[in-house]
């Protein structure tokens, strides 16, 4: 995909002033590597289990003050280069007018999950006013973190949102599933109602996007969580363009955009079509061959295994030394985990991840990086 003129003249201005965050995902030099992580606000914290004690977890979302709360709480405990607003990929699922909620064991669930195009035909794209709540706790963050701290370099504040691809297989089947049998179904059958659905999401999923560029977000995240599920000929039939019209439309709003799946090794060299300007790897893929598999013209990032926070130190420290070394200091590396941190993890390892990537992350010359290269 070509990368329009708009676009990238929006980004280029983005640059100035920028946190060392920003530059990193335009690929631009960065004094070391930057790091933040997926989930970084969740149950292993027990900051957050204090706060959900008192509130659900669409509570916490849906309240701007509390949303705030944990996601400043995060990033400053971890002392992290990005806060990612606390909220989650469902919620535009409401004004659409399609109900939906959290039971206990079983996560997401759908009330009357979109088996047929009049059911598409019904859901709403005209009501995304209805979620100001998560740009107004956006503005809050924003503000917290509105001057430069002690190193001199501003903290990144990410919006986000859900790929259409996830986000239809959730409205599809109900909830998590498997082998997303319905969505398929729907997909294959050539009938109106995917491409309609696709138009829908873009549609709400833009104006989302631009109310949290507008609240504050320097970047915006894309996330396509169950995208790995699709072969590559699906990928690109189904969802290879209405993702892509969705990251230009959020790039033409001036920030960078993040597009982040798991299990997508065999999609990487289709995702990068998308002209998102980083890529999210998981753990299973060395990075390396990640990077090599979208190209030079994208960044990356990840990719430590989110289990790995449970390891030893020594053997910790040896994957975080493993991922940096395989991105060599190239510029457009995120240092990130591979998915979400998962309940249970030690704090203090997470604590421990940002130091080192903060010690050994230090950006090589492109001289050093060929003299480490030919080692």
């Amino acid at each position: 995909m070509i990368e329009s003129k708009e676009n990238t003249a929006a980004l280029n201005l983005h640059l100035e002033g920028s946190s060392r965050f920003v530059r990193a995902c335009l690929r631009q030099p960065v004094d070391r590597t930057p790091v933040w992580f997926l989930r970084q606000a969740g149950r292993y914290m027990p900051e957050y289990m204090a706060v959900r004690k008192h509130h659900t977890l669409l509570d916490i979302c849906r309240t701007p003050e509390i949303a705030a709360e944990v996601t400043i709480t995060a990033a400053e405990r971890l002392d992290v280069d990005a806060a990612i607003i606390f909220a989650d990929l469902l919620l535009p699922f409401t004004p659409m007018g399609l109900d939906f909620e959290f039971v206990a064991g079983e996560g997401p669930m759908v009330h009357t999950p979109v088996r047929s195009l009049e059911h598409v035909k019904a859901l709403r794209t005209d009501r995304v006013e209805e979620l100001r709540y998560v740009a107004q706790a956006i503005e809050k963050v924003a503000a917290h973190f509105a001057a430069p701290r002690a190193d001199g370099d501003r903290l990144g504040i990410i919006g986000f949102c859900g790929a259409p691809f996830t986000l239809a297989s959730y409205m599809i089947e109900g909830g998590s599933s498997r082998n997303y049998i319905e969505t398929k179904k729907m997909m294959y059958a050539g009938d109106a109602a995917w491409p309609l659905l696709m138009e829908k999401l873009i549609s709400v999923l833009v104006a989302y996007a631009q109310q949290q560029v507008e609240a504050g977000a320097d970047v915006i995240q894309i996330f396509d969580s169950w995208v790995g599920a699709l072969s590559v000929t699906d990928y690109r039939e189904y969802c290879l363009n209405p993702t892509t019209e969705l990251v230009q439309r959020i790039k033409a709003l001036g920030v960078p955009v993040i597009y982040f799946g798991v299990d997508t090794a065999s999609l990487l060299p289709a995702m990068r079509e998308t002209t998102a300007d980083v890529l999210g790897l998981d753990w299973r893929t060395p990075l390396d061959e990640g990077w090599n598999a979208v190209g030079d013209g994208c960044g990356v990032q990840g990719n430590l295994d989110p289990i790995t926070l449970f390891a030893p130190e020594n053997v910790l420290e040896a994957r975080v030394r493993e991922v940096l070394a395989l991105a060599a200091g190239r510029p457009g590396h995120i240092f990130n985990l591979g998915h979400g941190i998962v309940p249970g993890t030690p704090v203090d390892n997470v604590i421990q991840v940002v130091e080192w990537v903060k010690q050994f992350g230090v950006a090589r010359t492109p001289r050093a990086r060929h003299e480490a290269a030919r080692k």
